[in-house]
């Protein structure tokens, strides 16, 4: 048990470096917002009260205390990056910084299917809703240099809260994990994306088989790229609504940021997919934006994120609950909350029932 001179050293090391995170991130958000690239059309601006700065911080701080009391009550560690190597922060912030104009022009053009227009290598079979520059952003999800600056973008755009968003899901993890025999169990991250989130799990359960699946195989390049200093883990480039996998091959079925992404329809059958994966007794949890009325502060907020950043599937995603999207499959919701600007849920699969004599 770590003494008290040991919690207020880590406390302070958690502090600070937070503090410098997050003045980080937000310094390269309002000088990409002074030069054009994160200002929507006034005239989309849609009506009613916007949460004030003060709010949106204050949000952000109640995550980041929250963060560390699950790391001081030992659900899981301390970050193993918590303040990157500066070179490496320097360069992605120059290339983030880059980008920004290419981002702008597409914004005020609505040039949001380049990638589709002309298909970058084998992005040509692609789905269709998947062949678009979400964000706006260069290549959309289809290059190395779009993977290279994934985890920086989206630490821009929450304010250097985004990995303590996801972090989150580690906590019913946590809880699901205890006393089981890990090196026995299988956990599935579904549009794992360049690995990040992997990579928190694997710092806390390095015995633990993982595998990423996701679409783009450059980011699949980056999260194998990622997970190198671990080993027992597995790349499958597969859509989330169609998954190569066996019914219940898994004992754990994560999915951070995918469902908003995603239309109605392949919606549902992804879940669908998440559910089918999931062996009896297995948990799933699922991470994404919040959705109206979960802070009815932020809804205006919710309403304009899909005109800033090109989010063709946002609106009609915030707008229904998404838990009837697992339940309808016989999973048993246990578990709600709200992070910042995210929302977990955390589902059940009941345990097979046990044959009769």
């Amino acid at each position: 048990m770590a003494t008290v001179t040991e919690r207020t050293a880590g406390r302070l090391a958690y502090a600070m470096g937070h503090a410098a995170r997050v003045g980080w991130f937000l310094g390269q958000y309002a000088l990409a917002a002074r030069l054009g690239g994160t200002r929507p059309d006034p005239q989309a601006r849609p009506p009613g009260p916007f949460p004030s700065t003060a709010e949106v911080l204050a949000d952000l701080r109640g995550l980041l205390e929250r963060d560390w009391r699950n790391i001081e009550a030992g659900l899981y560690r301390m970050p193993h990056d918590l303040v990157g190597n500066p070179r490496r922060l320097l360069a992605d912030a120059a290339r983030f910084l880059r980008d920004v104009p290419e981002v702008q022009r597409r914004r005020r053009s609505g040039g949001n299917a380049e990638v589709f227009r002309a298909p970058l290598p084998g992005s040509e079979k692609l789905p269709r809703y998947y062949r678009q520059n979400f964000h706006f952003q260069t290549d959309g999800y289809l290059s190395d240099r779009s993977a290279r600056l994934y985890d920086h973008q989206v630490e821009v755009l929450f304010g250097g809260g985004a990995d303590a968003m996801r972090r989150q899901v580690l906590v019913p993890l946590a809880e699901h994990l205890r006393g089981r025999p890990v090196r026995d169990l299988r956990l599935l991250d579904v549009a794992a994306g360049t690995g990040r989130f992997l990579t928190f799990v694997k710092d806390n359960w390095p015995r633990l088989d993982v595998t990423a699946l996701d679409l783009s195989a450059p980011y699949l390049a980056q999260a194998r790229r990622t997970l190198s200093p671990w080993s027992r883990h597995h790349a499958v480039q597969a859509p989330a609504e169609a998954m190569p996998f066996p019914d219940a091959s898994f004992d754990v079925v994560t999915c951070i940021f995918l469902l908003h992404e995603l239309p109605q329809a392949v919606r549902a059958r992804a879940a669908a997919e998440m559910a089918r994966v999931l062996k009896p007794g297995g948990l799933l949890v699922v991470m994404d934006s919040l959705q109206t009325g979960d802070k009815p502060r932020f809804d205006a907020l919710l309403r304009l994120f899909p005109v800033a950043f090109h989010e063709p599937y946002y609106g009609d995603y915030v707008a229904r609950d998404v838990a009837p999207l697992f339940t309808a499959q016989g999973l048993e919701e246990e578990r709600r909350d709200l992070a910042f600007m995210s929302k977990l849920v955390a589902f059940r699969r009941s345990a097979a029932p046990v044959a009769g004599p």
